[in-house]
């Protein structure tokens, strides 16, 4: 199973603090989706401001990035550039 970090104020809001989740999943979007189901509203937070590391390699646009068996994700504050 991937497992998936998530930020403190996201954790604290949907999560009842546990940041950190083991999840079954071939890629992000299904990672989102599990998450959903278990801690409703946070898909659309987690589609809103985050860019998403997955072993090590930061992706801005992440949402179809795949994911191994014992890859580590984090969901991160998105990186602006100007």
């Amino acid at each position: 199973m991937a497992r998936v970090n998530l930020p403190v104020e996201v954790a604290r809001s949907y999560c009842h603090g546990e940041r950190n989740h083991d999840i079954a999943a071939s890629d992000i979007r299904a990672i989102v989706k599990t998450l959903e189901l278990q801690f409703p509203g946070i898909g659309e937070r987690l589609n809103r401001g985050l860019a998403v590391a997955i072993d090590g390699e930061i992706f801005q646009e992440w949402l179809l990035q795949e994911v191994e068996v014992n890859s580590e994700v984090y969901f991160l504050p998105a990186i602006e550039g100007g």
